[in-house]
């Protein structure tokens, strides 16, 4: 098996070139015009599909997860970032890349325990029309890594921002409108704060820092979220907050071209996605919501998914649909710990214009025995013009016809979920992580992803395509190869 491999000390992948940003259009509802840049637009499903990333320009989605228990060269625990490569034919298995600070040309060194890869995002940071993968670090006092995507090549190359974000979450979308994608960090010098880092990004440097001090008192960011909730073409922010055991006020910050706007309060939030169910123009903010704002009764959760709808002033706190295990149309009942909605994505896997939610529900017991707790499902939701519903949703897990694998216990099949159009047919497919599936007896927790084709009909398990760190040649013993996708 050939491995792509990773070109140390590439200057020109760096350099910044004219180019539309393929992720600013996927995801900022914006049409691209003449010149490259971005215009208003609010027709139907403008922000259904998912954000694309194309690391190589070829026109398919290629798909990228952490492997944060991973080995780097040879260091436990180092943790490494996977790329397998859309084509016609879906996910091309045979020519996968692996990337860790233990590769040449990648800053730093790798660590034992580390987890290099947790925090991903991608975006065209660099404006020459490829997406960039970036990666967080887990040291304070370090910048993200951006790895750059070259056109018919794929990721080359490597940049560390000088800009410190604290070592944590990492979105990426237009704010400023100005058709170069943008990187929205959490900050070092403020644990409540954000920071945008403007593109273009060159070598280290970016075009300008500008930083959001919120007024959230003593919570600390937990995540971020970033796509056109108002419908103005400019993508928008959504920042959720914690402090120690207890969920905070989540944030909404619309963007602007004279910068981010301040802040708002939204509704605790435990995750969050942003796409265009009902086709109005608007993003719609889904989150998962937080039983009495506990952190701590998470594990222990049914689970609630909540639509926000977009509004042209932000997330609606009045228009909204709330939707669990006990809903009309949703597969599954509400179980203690089934965790519906522990992890989100939106894209429109149908192509009908509306976006599509996945719920992953990685806690999931399948049968009654011990052998199934915790297995893990994925429900996928669809979109229309009323709205999110339950109507036409599906279940999908290890024992679902047409999918490898089989029910075992502690996979945690959903633990991360991310949709994107891996075959270039218009569909966004479901990829769908499972940390805790084992390999060999050798290879415990070894983890994997399976990829399920959109069509016409929605998701569907024909000719589905599943890896783990075996088929893709990397150190798989406690790997939890799938334990998460890009923001």
């Amino acid at each position: 098996m050939r491995k792509r491999s990773l070109t140390a000390g590439i200057a020109v992948a760096g350099a910044v070139a004219a180019g539309l940003s393929l992720a600013t259009v996927q995801t900022a509802g914006a049409a691209p015009d003449a010149s490259g840049g971005s215009q208003a637009a609010v027709a139907k499903g403008s922000a259904a599909a998912a954000k694309k990333v194309d690391f190589n320009g070829d026109g398919y989605a290629d798909t990228v997860t952490s492997a944060t228990g991973g080995s780097a060269g040879g260091v436990k625990g180092a943790g490494y970032v996977a790329v397998v490569y859309g084509s016609a034919n879906g996910p091309d298995t045979a020519h996968p890349q692996i990337i860790s600070r233990a590769d040449a040309g990648i800053p730093g060194e790798a660590e034992e325990g580390e987890g290099w890869g947790r925090y991903l995002t991608t975006g065209d940071f660099d404006g020459d029309g490829v997406t960039d993968l970036v990666v967080g670090n887990s040291r304070s006092n370090e910048g993200p890594v951006v790895v750059h995507g070259v056109k018919g090549k794929g990721l080359e190359g490597a940049d560390q921002l000088e800009a410190k974000t604290g070592g944590k979450q990492l979105a990426a979308g237009d704010v400023d409108g100005d058709g170069k994608d943008d990187l929205v960090t959490s900050r070092s010098d403020n644990w409540g704060g954000l920071q945008v880092l403007h593109g273009p990004f060159k070598g280290g440097q970016v075009a300008d820092t500008e930083k959001i001090d919120p007024d959230v008192g003593d919570s600390d960011l937990r995540s971020i979220v970033v796509g056109d909730v108002t419908g103005d073409g400019i993508d928008d922010i959504f920042a959720t907050y914690d402090f120690e055991e207890m969920s905070r006020k989540s944030q909404f910050f619309k963007g602007g071209k004279s910068g981010v706007g301040k802040g708002t309060e939204v509704e605790d939030a435990a995750t969050a996605t942003i796409g265009d169910v009902d086709g109005d123009g608007h993003g719609d903010v889904v989150i998962r919501t937080v039983p009495g704002g506990v952190l701590e009764d998470l594990p222990y959760d049914h689970g609630t998914v909540k639509v926000l709808y977009g509004t042209d002033d932000g997330p609606s706190a009045s228009r909204t649909t709330t939707l669990t295990q006990n809903s009309p149309g949703v597969p599954g009942a509400n179980e203690e710990g089934d965790e519906f909605g522990a992890s989100l994505s939106a894209g429109d896997v149908n192509g009908d214009g509306y976006a599509d939610i996945a719920v992953g529900v990685p806690g999931e017991d399948i049968g009654s025995g011990a052998s199934g707790k915790d297995t893990g499902a994925v429900v996928q939701l669809y979109g229309g013009k009323g709205g999110l519903s339950g109507t036409g949703a599906k279940n999908y897990d290890q024992g679902t016809a047409g999918v490898p694998g089989a029910v075992e216990a502690d996979d945690h099949f959903g633990q991360a979920v991310h949709l994107g159009d891996a075959n270039g047919d218009g569909k966004d497919d479901l990829a769908v992580g499972a940390p805790g599936e084992d390999g060999t007896s050798a290879e415990p927790d070894a983890g994997a992803v399976w990829s399920l084709p959109g069509s016409a009909k929605g998701l569907t398990t024909d000719n589905v395509a599943s890896w783990g760190p075996s088929t893709l040649k990397a150190p798989a013993a406690n790997a939890n190869l799938g334990a998460t996708f890009p923001n």
